[in-house]
């Protein structure tokens, strides 16, 4: 689409909006920059101050700007159900994501990568051997990169991979992938999405678009993926550690074998996979997919199947005090990822959960418990409450509450003895306490780094 002299408003100026606003301005568009909050609150809009073409209009209603705009931008933190979105669809204006905005705006293939869980490390490991294949590679999207910030430049990439999350999803119209994937569904985001079936909805959009030429790969392993597998468009191709697939990637006598067209190649043992934890091997069978079926060689896809240490806020080691292993998984925003990290644990570990609530419930987490690893849990935030009673309700009782993250550090260690791990992985999103689950990683990090000067 042509933008020269169209008039745009951004709503959302976080790292997409700003992004979005940007890429529209380069390309001849006046932009109204919009956002709830002021200027005070938005860090990364400030910077729009000084682009020609944009107009800041922080703190007012999106509502009053919409008669001056021809397009409305919406960044992943805004409902399309919100009511002037739904006035500007009524209007019969162009509504788009900053993700459709840019893929719009690139001729360039897209690996793009969703799911409940784990699309941070599978977007990642999938970036690293895509450029160990000899390409220019962007990582970009829901992982902290917005495609606009690449897209219509003198030195763009070959190709993006891109982690794709079910806010962005809610406004595509064409975006179409040449490869894509959906790991894994459980609830989440459900204060957003309502029910599971919108949710379950709303992912497959990843690959709604796709056709002849095009791959989708799904999880073999979750039920509720092959239940929507006959939607898929295009090549239908699956990872699972659990059974072997027809086509796509698999473990067979301890080794991850890649099948496509009824061919066979073996990958490495699925010992030599570097990052810990089944989810984790589950990831990297998704990864290595992707990046085969995108054009990567079978040689990059093993060394970094080897040399990929993980991300950070993902089962991220810390510290050690005292014996004690302090271990950031801050990106456990819901209860099945949180499960995950307490299933890769090897050692008694004490857990630190609770945020923002999602109105996910807490009984898989709770019902997690008994029989793991976990010896203590701090509960701390909105939803302390519910995973204390959810707990205590399937047998768990050693529980103590916090009333900040540093207090809860410092309980933990309190419960922890020599050769146990304390294990920051809330199950919630951090928005009671925190800006992002980035910010709360962060954070803790600092309180352990604090805590290790005191105890020596």
């Amino acid at each position: 689409m042509d933008y020269q002299g169209k008039t745009a408003l951004v709503v959302g100026l976080a790292r997409s909006g700003v992004a979005a606003a940007k890429l529209l301005s380069r390309l001849g568009a006046r932009v109204i920059a919009n956002d709830t909050k002021d200027m005070t609150q938005l860090p990364a809009a400030r910077e729009l101050s000084a682009v020609p073409g944009i107009w800041l209009e922080p703190g007012r209603p999106a509502m009053e700007l919409l008669g001056e705009c021809d397009i409305l931008v919406l960044s992943p933190g805004i409902s399309a159900e919100a009511g002037f979105v739904r006035e500007a669809v009524r209007q019969g204006k162009e509504v788009v994501g900053e993700l459709e905005l840019g893929a719009g705006l690139t001729d360039k293939p897209i690996l793009a990568i969703t799911g409940t869980n784990g699309k941070t490390t599978c977007t990642s490991l999938a970036g690293m051997m895509m450029r160990m294949s000899g390409n220019r590679v962007g990582i970009v999207g829901n992982i902290g990169d917005p495609l606009c910030d690449h897209v219509c430049l003198p030195d763009e990439e070959d190709l993006y991979v891109a982690e794709v999350s079910s806010f962005q999803l809610e406004t595509v119209q064409a975006f179409r992938p040449r490869v894509s994937a959906l790991l894994n569904i459980t609830p989440d985001h459900l204060d957003r999405h309502h029910t599971m079936e919108n949710y379950i909805d709303t992912k497959c959009r990843i690959f709604a678009q796709q056709r002849a030429g095009d791959v989708a790969v799904l999880n073999y392993d979750d039920e509720a993926l092959r239940a929507v597998a006959h939607l898929v468009p295009c090549k239908l191709a699956w990872f699972s550690r659990r059974a072997e697939v027809d086509e796509g990637c698999f473990v067979r006598d301890g080794r991850i074998v890649f099948r496509t067209d009824g061919q066979e190649q073996t990958l490495c043992r699925s010992e030599e996979v570097r990052i810990p934890g089944a989810h984790n091997l589950e990831n990297a069978l998704a990864a290595a997919a992707c990046a085969l079926y995108a054009g990567a060689s079978a040689k990059a896809v093993r060394h970094s199947l080897a040399a990929f240490e993980g991300v950070e806020h993902r089962l991220e080691l810390v510290e050690k005090i005292r014996g004690v292993r302090f271990i950031n998984d801050s990106k456990g925003t819901n209860p099945d990822a949180s499960i995950k990290a307490i299933q890769a644990m090897t050692l008694p570990t004490v857990l630190i959960a609770g945020g923002y609530d999602k109105k996910t419930g807490f009984d898989s987490l709770a019902q997690a418990l008994p029989g793991s690893k976990i010896v203590g849990l701090v509960v701390l935030g909105q939803t302390a409450g519910a995973i204390q009673a959810a707990a205590q309700a399937a047998g768990f009782t050693d529980i103590a509450q916090a009333d900040s993250l540093e207090n809860a550090v410092r309980l933990a260690y309190d419960m922890a003895h020599t050769g146990y791990n304390v294990l920051l992985s809330p199950a919630c999103a951090s928005f009671d306490m925190f800006t992002d689950y980035e910010e709360r990683g962060r954070i803790f990090k600092q309180i352990v780094a604090d805590l290790a000067k005191v105890k020596g």
